[in-house]
């Protein structure tokens, strides 16, 4: 909806309609917040609908704003390019953006040491909010390879201290597909705990209460699953918005050809907003984006909170709406002009927030265990840094600095896999809800912890913290902060002896650690192990 001329952006306040918790048949107060503010409320309540401070419903009128390194470039060596730190493309492309009756960008990836205050400015007087991811491509949550730890959990939080102040930032996402197929489900626990403790840090900081929430894919074994996890449990886990990424809509197709239908009825009910925080398959090219109005329309407006198009640069993929010449020009693509003829046709008619009397005020009930839905309801502890900084100092063998990450899988492997060493106070595992003391800690901070329970089981001599290079020893530091949490990841392991070594058993032998040991195990952990070989010896 485009802003009404007697009501700019600067007295618009975007909020939710508040139904009390603790009195679900009543309506709550309308917290509000200064006059410059698009102030989201989400406390202990539910809600599934947004609200202009005029009362008016906020329809999304979105578009994907995140150039690739390699239409773009980054700095510094970076994986990713800042959108909101070009102040040069900001200036370029927000005219373009208007024309489109933009009302709202997604970003995908910010640098929180950067400067945003000239592009958020811009922005704001163009009347266009952000919703930012808070992930980037080398620091999110692996779905392969899960965890929730404390390097992702200070880039969370920097970006949310960076970006919290600008009142024209609507939302975070914690994660964007993480979980997109069943054989890994179990990666959703600890997501909805990056969303369970970026919550819990806005309330912590005072921060005005901005939303966080989640982007899925459209897994049609897994998507009420998905939608029903992130928003069932405690009220301070659940996700304060779902955004939906759909690509059904291809060509000339229908509201029922589509399953737009039973998407709708889906989430009828559902207790928070809905939109689609990605549409438009460009299956066939140019797109028609002729679900635009079925979107906008009677049926789904009443459901879902609007859409964020993908996207707004021509790429490889065949998504953009416009191509940006290596000199900095912007051209027009034809998707752009299908796109502006039919977001600039579409009135979504919403109710009046004081007219508003919701009754899908209940949330989800939370899935249960099976063949497609792997993910505990019992989530991942909160990432403690100071209580990881104080296991690597109380240790006498650590990960050497200079380790690299593609090593470290076949480091653990090795150390955890060789049958002398007990990891289980560095696991994480979601389905059956065991977390270990340390399990929050970072890979280089895990690693430590292993290296020294292995040199502890074998004799605390120079070869059995070396590694090739990969440990190093260090004079240990007092334990007493997190001496609890030590003796819960205690390894209960014995040295590993020579025992087996005539047994009929596959085994091999290492001498690369400085001193002779054997393997004794399965002919696959033998196959596993010698895979680690190569990084040892």
């Amino acid at each position: 909806m485009n802003h009404s001329p007697t009501c700019p952006l600067p007295c618009l306040l975007a909020v939710f309609r508040l139904w009390s918790s603790a009195v679900p048949s009543q309506l709550s107060h309308l917290i509000e917040a200064k006059e410059d503010a698009f102030d989201l409320q989400v406390e202990a309540a539910r809600f599934d609908k947004f609200f202009y401070k005029n009362g008016t419903q906020f329809f999304m009128k979105g578009i994907a704003y995140q150039a690739d390194v390699s239409t773009q470039g980054a700095t510094n060596g970076e994986a990713y390019h800042d959108p909101l730190a070009d102040v040069e493309a900001c200036t370029r492309d927000i005219p373009y953006l208007q024309e489109l009756g933009t009302n709202i960008i997604r970003v995908y990836a910010v640098d929180p040491s950067n400067n945003h205050d000239q592009c958020m400015r811009l922005l704001d007087d163009a009347g266009i909010y952000v919703i930012s991811d808070l992930s980037e491509p080398e620091t999110s949550i692996n779905r392969d390879d899960a965890k929730w730890d404390d390097v992702l959990y200070k880039r969370y939080t920097d970006v949310i201290d960076a970006l919290q102040g600008y009142s024209n930032v609507m939302g975070f996402f914690a994660g964007n597909e993480v979980t997109n197929m069943p054989n890994n489900t179990d990666a959703s626990a600890f997501v909805k705990a990056a969303v369970r403790d970026m919550k819990a840090y806005i309330k912590e900081k005072g921060y005005r209460q901005i939303p966080v929430g989640y982007a899925t894919n459209d897994d049609e074994k897994i998507r009420e699953q998905l939608a029903d996890y992130f928003n069932c449990g405690d009220a301070d886990e659940r996700a304060d918005f779902w955004g939906y990424n759909i690509y059904s809509w291809c060509g000339n197709s229908s509201y029922k050809e589509a399953g737009y239908d039973q998407r709708t009825k889906e989430f009828a009910d559902y207790s928070i907003p809905v939109f689609f925080a990605e549409y438009g398959c460009n299956v066939p090219s140019p797109r028609e984006f002729t679900d635009v109005p079925a979107l906008y329309g009677d049926e789904m407006s009443q459901v879902f909170s609007g859409g964020i198009v993908y996207m707004y640069h021509q790429e490889q993929n065949n998504f953009g709406l416009v191509e940006v010449t290596s000199d900095g020009e912007v051209k027009k693509l034809r998707d752009f002009d299908n796109l502006k003829k039919q977001i600039l046709n579409v009135n979504p008619k919403g109710v009046q927030m004081d007219d508003y009397n919701p009754t899908n005020t209940i949330p989800r009930d939370c899935p249960q265990l099976s063949e497609n839905w792997e993910a505990s309801n019992t989530l991942p502890p909160t990432p403690d840094e100071g209580l990881c900084k104080c296991m690597v100092e109380s240790l006498e063998c650590v990960a050497s600095k200079n380790v690299e990450d593609k090593s470290m899988g076949e480091l653990f492997a090795f150390v955890c896999g060789s049958g002398n060493v007990d990891c289980s106070g560095i696991d994480a595992n979601s389905t059956s809800a065991q977390y270990g003391p340390f399990s929050m800690c970072s890979s280089a901070e895990r690693l430590s912890w292993v290296f020294n329970e292995y040199y502890n089981t074998n004799g605390k001599t120079s070869q059995s913290c070396d590694f090739n290079g990969n440990a190093t020893p260090q004079i240990a530091q007092s334990a007493d902060k997190c001496q609890e949490a030590r003796e819960r990841a205690s390894s209960t392991s014995t040295p590993l002896s020579t025992a087996g070594a005539d047994d009929d058993s596959a085994a091999i032998i290492f001498s690369s650690l400085g001193g002779s040991f054997w393997i004794v195990g399965t002919v696959a952990l033998t196959a596993y192990i010698a895979g680690a070989a190569t990084v040892l010896m």
